[in-house]
């Protein structure tokens, strides 16, 4: 992941770079140097060349990266794809930018489409009343040029990634599911508050009952619409990682299953961090003290902090590593799982709602097998967008 701006657009209250623990965004130059980018490309040609990876998956990502101008949007991917072609020219590249939708016009899509790079939008529903929390830095909404960015994307779906969206609990889900089929996605990402133990997530509407999963039943709603459908007209990331792991597949993200971590994110300034969702745990919490000039990706994996991620069911508290879910759950994502003091050996602050969740889709699934032979999606795995 390349951070190629620091700074955005839209004053998101819920954003994990600028409104949560950490705020080392303020020490960051607003935008990657060429140079820096040229650096990042050596790197990780270097790392896929030492390792015969057969793809790197590169996401632009900040702030939003589409405050760069139309001509030098795809420089990023080009200095890697060049780099590979001379280092380890065996290996393929995927790119993505994840944008918050508003700044997309035809010219940025050009750009982008002719670099083949894909676009991800961020957008928490397809109408306004659902994108309330998403504003600019004076408070004005920024759902209508989310909107128009995102009517233009769909006229071009080779380019089109697909849409992430946060759940709010205050916001009725099918009615958010469906407003968001109208701008096309191929694919919806459903994801649950960065929240933790110390940080509980939103209770939702009135108070939150002992022994409730209100997010298991705000997906639930989702699943099934999306599950007994007559027609296939997206795929929902979630619900398809949980259907994978319980047929025995690996999963592509980070947020569910026992696969290591495999995200590097790189600064403005060049410094290497891990995934930087890590920021709503505290202050510091993703800083490696790793730098480009300095530093290669084999020893970010040696970093205690990333070592700690690639330890499988071992680095689970106990409870995760007896639970009957634990291969499909695999504590769920590592920042719901941090308490102050206490560090991140604890189960998901959301583990009651994961539980729901993947015993309900398992049913489903196990129904699905035995009345018609086969379950009733066909689970694909594309490269992950970013969270």
């Amino acid at each position: 992941m390349l951070k190629t701006r620091s700074r955005c657009n839209l004053a998101c209250t819920y954003c994990y770079v600028y409104e949560m623990a950490d705020q080392g965004w303020r020490d960051q130059p607003a935008v990657m140097a060429p140079a820096t980018a040229t650096r990042a490309a050596q790197r990780i040609a270097e790392h896929a060349a030492a390792h015969d990876l057969p793809r790197v998956d590169l996401v632009l990502h900040g702030g939003e990266p589409l405050l760069t101008a139309p001509a030098a949007l795809a420089a990023p991917v080009e200095a890697v794809r060049a780099a590979l072609a001379a280092t380890a020219p065996r290996t393929r590249i995927t790119a993505t930018v994840q944008t918050n939708g508003t700044l997309i016009t035809r010219g940025r899509l050009a750009a982008l489409a002719a670099a083949g790079i894909r676009v991800g939008v961020s957008l928490d529903g397809g109408l306004p009343a659902h994108n309330t929390r998403r504003v600019d830095h004076a408070g004005r909404p920024g759902f209508g040029a989310a909107a128009r960015g995102l009517r233009l994307l769909a006229r071009h779906p080779d380019s089109y990634a697909g849409v992430l969206c946060v759940i709010d609990l205050d916001q009725d889900p099918v009615e958010t599911y469906e407003s968001l089929l109208a701008f096309a996605p191929p694919t919806v990402g459903l994801l649950l508050p960065l929240a933790n133990w110390s940080a509980p997530p939103p209770p939702g509407p009135g108070r939150r009952r002992p022994g409730g999963t209100p997010y298991a039943d705000w997906l639930l709603a989702v699943f099934e619409r999306w599950w007994h459908d007559g027609r296939h007209r997206t795929r929902i990331r979630l619900f398809e990682e949980i259907i994978a792991l319980l047929l025995g597949l690996p999963a592509t993200t980070e947020t569910l299953g026992l696969a290591p971590a495999a995200t590097a994110v790189i600064e403005t300034d060049g410094s290497i961090e891990q995934a930087d969702s890590l920021k709503s745990a505290y202050e510091g919490a993703a800083t490696t003290g790793m730098a480009l000039d300095t530093h290669s990706f084999d020893q970010l994996l040696d970093h205690p902090g990333f070592a700690a991620r690639q330890l499988g069911r071992d680095a689970l508290a106990a409870a995760c590593r007896s639970c009957a879910l634990v291969e499909v759950c695999g504590g769920g994502h590592y920042p719901h799982r941090y308490r102050a003091g206490e560090g991140f050996r604890q189960p998901s602050v959301y583990c009651a709602d994961l539980q729901v969740l993947i015993r309900h889709i398992a049913t489903a699934v196990q129904h699905a097998t035995t009345t018609a032979g086969r379950p009733r999606r066909t689970v694909a795995h594309p490269p992950a967008a970013a969270s």
